[in-house]
């Protein structure tokens, strides 16, 4: 049974959740993996770290980043990415409504900064997707 209850402030969206980082350990199997079985098509700027896979029909785009040395296949690893347009503005109502989030970070063009769910999945409020 699911009880709804009524958030404690008006209800806030930051932005939708269009993408997901997949850390993962080789980069090239998992870019045709979901090329040759999926249909995606890589996606990457010159220097990025990160490898962009975009969905055939516009659905959620995987982003491949390299996984870290203590990080092993099998293991969640995830990040759940929102879009926004303003992340600083985004970061300061997260923390006025008691959210822990990180500080913000500068990448290629873009900004970010990541906090973690209630049951400890990693998730970031970018706007690379604006960038």
């Amino acid at each position: 049974m699911v009880v709804k209850t009524e958030p404690a402030t008006p209800p806030f969206s930051p932005g939708p959740c269009n993408r997901i980082v997949v850390y993962c350990k080789n980069i090239d199997a998992m870019t045709q993996f979901y090329t040759d079985h999926f249909g995606y098509q890589p996606s990457q700027k010159d220097g990025d770290r990160i490898l962009e896979l975009i969905a055939p029909d516009g659905g959620l785009i995987l982003m491949l980043h390299q996984a870290g040395k203590g990080q092993r296949n099998g293991q969640s690893l995830i990040k759940l990415v929102f879009d926004v347009r303003d992340v600083e503005h985004t970061r300061s109502n997260l923390l006025e409504r008691g959210i822990k989030v990180g500080p913000l970070h500068q990448a290629d063009g873009y900004c970010f900064a990541n906090m973690k769910d209630p049951a400890g999945n990693s998730v970031s409020i970018s706007s690379r997707a604006f960038a």
